[in-house]
Order: structure tokens, then sequence, then C-alpha cells
């Protein structure tokens, strides 16, 4: 198989992190061709979807007494070459948030894709369609009570009655901007202030779930199926459990409830094209499904002697088969 990753700049990646990285490197393990690009390097011409692709080889990295040992020169780079996109078999969007105009411009630019000649992971549609704190909020079976607002009056009504909760920006990843809301603290003001844009930007705000000291877990769906997890517990002072702000990477089992959520989700997922998908999940709760650029491969393989990203290679060569 041909397949291309849409990508922030692959110097910034961390290999022993990134599921992008993992992905790539069990394709290229699994004898496929592998090539690069960004979001900025794409271009419409004559009706198509165009990108500058570059080839590219990636130095494994070893697993050596349950850490990841990477080489200083762990990746290669071909010449870049402007190529039509469909002449890839599959295209993998892996930029990471936040969704911004320059973002959903290149789903656009993806939606010229013909999907009879090249499957696109995500979908560009799906991709537009699922913010990753709205598109939970459908599952109202399964989540904790939220709210999405950006009227001051209407966040404050919601902490007197929940005593605790938790503001969330709809536009943020690992854990940025996210704040510990109490009532009577006396900076709330500012904080939803600061928050909102001053009433300008909606946010979400959940009941806060104590269970999320004990860790906020992330499961990897594909094609709607959990294929791993791995919980991550906060750590020191900090509420947060996202491992981008240290939050520590545990071994954990999915739950029977866990499964049933996931279950209740699948059937949407399916529906928008979301293929690879993390949802995240507290005290039995869904607080979050993430779409643009699911993390946790790495951990998960680390901590289960596993290979999730052989599996979503051989999920694709299974898929593009029939």
């Amino acid at each position: 198989m041909k397949l291309a990753f849409i990508i922030d700049p692959i110097a910034l990646l961390d290999p022993g992190h990134d599921s992008s990285v993992a992905m790539m490197e069990a394709a290229q393990q699994l004898g496929h061709q592998v090539w690069i690009t960004e979001s900025n390097q794409l271009s419409i011409v004559e009706g198509k979807a165009w990108g500058y692709l570059q080839p590219l080889n990636l130095k494994p990295v070893k697993l050596i007494d349950g850490h990841y040992s990477v080489e200083s020169d762990w990746y290669r780079v071909g010449d870049r070459n402007l190529t039509c996109l469909e002449e890839m078999d599959a295209v993998f969007m892996r930029t990471d948030p936040p969704v911004t105009v320059p973002y959903l411009y290149t789903t656009y630019i993806l939606d010229l894709i013909d999907p009879s000649k090249t499957l696109v992971v995500n979908s560009p549609q799906g991709l537009r369609n699922a913010n990753e704190k709205v598109y939970a909020l459908q599952f109202t079976s399964v989540i904790p009570e939220t709210i999405v607002s950006q009227d001051k009056a209407v966040i404050a009504k919601f902490v007197r009655e929940k005593k605790t909760a938790v503001l969330k920006p709809l536009g943020g990843k690992g854990g940025e901007g996210i704040l510990f809301l109490e009532e009577g603290d006396r900076n709330f003001n500012s904080m939803i202030e600061v928050s909102t844009q001053r009433g300008r930007e909606p946010v979400m705000v959940q009941e806060y779930l104590p269970a999320a000291k004990q860790g906020d877990k992330r499961i990897i769906m594909l094609d709607g199926k959990p294929i791993g997890a791995v919980n991550r517990v906060p750590s020191g002072n900090e509420f947060r459990g996202n491992m981008a702000v240290g939050g520590k990477a545990e071994k954990v089992d999915i739950t029977e409830r866990e499964k049933e959520i996931c279950a209740i989700v699948a059937p949407q997922l399916k529906a928008d094209n979301l293929y690879f998908v993390g949802i995240d999940v507290i005290g039995g709760y869904l607080t979050e499904v993430n779409v643009t650029s699911p993390t946790g491969i790495r951990e998960i393989d680390r901590l289960n002697n596993v290979n999730l990203g052989k599996q979503v290679v051989e999920w694709l060569e299974t898929k593009l088969s029939n």
C-alpha cells in the first residue's frame, strides 16, 4: 500500500509517544510505502487534492527496560514531489488540534479525494462534525451532567448546583486551558471571562467526577471496536491526568461498563466514518471523543506488550482489499 500521513512538522514529533509515528513505523515494517506532508503543503489543482509528499524512512524505537529508546536520527525524508493524493491507497489526517479555520480548509481539500480510490482516515466531514468536546453530548446516557455556554450566569448557576465542576475550552488539546471550578472561588468571574473571551466563545462545563483522582482512561477504538486502553493518573497537585501535563500512564483493563460505552458510541462513529478514535472515560462516564489525532498507542504498547499500530495497518489492509 501507499500511505500518506498529514502531520505536524516531523522534527517536532516524539517518536516514543506519538501515535502517528507508531502507525507509520508499523506500516513500514509491514512492507508499505509511507509519505508525509503538512496541511500547508496541500492544494486543489483541476478539482483534485494534491500535496507535496516526501517519502519517509524510520528507524523503529526500541523498548528497553520499560522505556523507549530513540536514535537521534530516527527519521529520514526524501525530496518533496507534488502528487495527487488519489495516487495513495489511504491518507491519514493526523494534524493536532486546535481545529482552526486553516484546519477546516484542509478538510475541504480532502473532501475532493475520491473515496472509491483513496480512504481518508478520519473522514473530512466526520472531523468537521465531531468537535471533540461537544460530540460526546449526544450520548446522554453515558456522560456526566454537562453544559456548554458562554454566559457567566448560566455557568455560575451550574457550579452552585454541583459545588465543583471542570471547565474545558471547546478547541483545546492535551489538557490545555482546563480549569477546576469551585463554588465560592474569588477568581471565578475572572476565570470565566478569560475562558469565554468575555462572553464571546462558549466553553464546556462538566460535573466534576471525584474518580478523576484515580485516573482518566483513554480507550483507543478502531472501526467502532475498543482495541486497547491506558489510564492517565494525575501527578502531584495537578488535577488533570493528561500525559501532556505530567499525567502518569498506567496499565489498565477495559471494564464491562466501558465496553457498554463503546457499544453505544460505535454506531455513530461508523456512520460518521470516524475510524481511529480515542474516547476518554472517568469513573464509568464518557467525557470526550477524540478524533483529530488521538494518542495513546505507544503507552498501551509499552504497558501491554502489544502493537496497536500494526493492528491499525492490518485493519487497513483488510478494509482496502474488500
